[in-house]
């Protein structure tokens, strides 16, 4: 059965670990995303947490898979800025090929952070932040909405 955003957000934090470790890389997306962050993921908190982080916050991605780059959509107004690089390398989480969203050169606000996805589901992505090199939170991306 497919996997949707909304059952990411009833995972505990270990389950979602465990779900990017049995997952592919997959084909760097192209495209919107609509993005969910997994803050207290597994409780009663995460949903409201999702909702206020989307509507005041950080609302997705928009990826340009021929450049090799993509745009954050921040604020409630959904502006696209804060680039990335895009390119498939080795996990630091578990050294199996990743998706990277890599701010280190392209970020003066985020140059510490690194992203790491896999597709879950058809059109749908697991993600992870690491702070230099330690994990943060997960996220997810939704290209079906």
């Amino acid at each position: 059965m497919p996997i949707d955003a909304a059952q990411l957000q009833t995972m505990t934090p270990d389950e979602l670990d465990e779900l990017f470790k049995r997952s592919t890389a997959g084909e760097i997306p192209d495209g919107e995303a609509d993005g969910t962050v997994l803050l207290a993921s597994g409780t009663d908190l995460t949903g409201p947490v999702a909702g206020l982080i989307h509507l005041v916050g950080w609302k997705g991605k928009v990826f340009d898979r021929g450049k090799g780059e993509l745009l954050n959509k921040i604020s409630p107004l959904g502006i696209e800025a804060v680039r990335a690089n895009v390119y498939k390398e080795a996990s630091w989480f578990d050294e199996k090929e990743t998706i990277v969203l890599d701010y280190s050169d392209t970020s003066l606000v985020a140059q510490w952070i690194r992203d790491e996805i896999r597709e879950v589901s058809p059109g749908v992505y697991l993600g992870l932040v690491f702070w230099e090199r330690s994990k943060l939170l997960h996220f997810a991306l939704d290209f079906n909405t």
